[in-house]
């Protein structure tokens, strides 16, 4: 009763904060080798489609914002593993390389061939990854801030200390929202910080452990992807995010740290249009 409870609340505040459409998503679920995977899709004949994808902790609704202001295309979000209502994950100890083949077979299953892929964190990286894998499939690349370097022995000694943490989950989200939102957004935007606390709760310790162990201790050198990359590609960044820039890749720099969709949503909006573009 209380999950549903949660459930109800984040889909309260995502709505509101967010400013979805009114142009339903329908929602299916994809079988991937990392197991079953929430999708949604608005359909707009004859067009490149734009794929979102959520970073670490979020899920779907993180793009509500964007999607509900691209009327002349479809529009693709998917809730990353463990994640929104992805629960129904099978494959133990994932990596990101999985993360990258589950987006190339959940575009193979929709029939799309050619897509614009919008990232955020996570959600880059799997981006990344997946287009130096089958780069014909993208036709332009936006990447909000996405982090670069390998973990390192620092980030897992890092992530160990705070996993012991876990336990007293108040203390560890007010951690996490630090490391999201510049101090200014957590005092003037107290909505986005509620939408991490719930999407957080939904959560279990054990998603959130095997989460930071893929996407984040065990990340491989990002670097090596970028160099790789055809695709026309776009990077964003917080001016206080912790993540590194990317070299030889077009830096957008806007105000915030690690949340810039959420942060500032007219800039990463100006940012999509962009890359639309090319």
């Amino acid at each position: 009763m209380k999950r549903k409870i949660l459930v109800s609340l984040l889909a309260i505040i995502s709505n509101t904060i967010m400013a979805q459409n009114s142009n339903d998503m329908k929602q299916q679920f994809i079988l991937t080798n990392l197991g079953s995977i929430a999708v949604y899709q608005k359909t707009v004949p004859n067009s490149i489609p734009v794929v979102f994808l959520h970073g670490v902790y979020y899920d779907h609704n993180l793009w509500n914002y964007h999607v509900s202001r691209i009327t002349d295309r479809t529009i693709i979000t998917v809730d990353m593993p463990l994640h929104g209502k992805s629960k129904d994950i099978s494959k133990r100890n994932w990596t990101m390389e999985d993360c990258a083949n589950m987006l190339l077979e959940v575009l193979d299953s929709l029939g799309h061939n050619q897509v614009y892929a919008i990232g955020h964190s996570w959600g880059s990286m799997t981006i990344l990854r997946a287009a130096a894998k089958s780069t014909e499939t993208f036709k332009g690349i936006g990447l909000c801030n996405m982090p670069i370097d390998k973990g390192t022995f620092g980030i897992k000694l890092k992530f160990g200390f705070q996993h012991f943490m876990l336990p007293f989950r108040r203390f560890y989200t007010k951690q996490v929202a630090k490391a999201m939102f510049s101090k200014e957004n957590r005092m003037t935007k107290p909505e986005i910080v509620e939408y991490l606390e719930i999407s957080m709760s939904l959560l279990s310790n054990k998603d959130v452990m095997q989460t930071d162990r893929a996407v984040i201790i065990k990340a491989d050198d990002g670097k090596k992807y970028l160099n790789k990359l055809q695709a026309p590609a776009l990077c964003l960044k917080g001016n206080q995010d912790y993540v590194g820039t990317a070299k030889n890749t077009k830096m957008v720099i806007v105000d915030g740290a690690h949340t810039s969709p959420l942060e500032q949503p007219k800039k990463v909006m100006n940012f999509i249009e962009e890359i639309l573009k090319k």
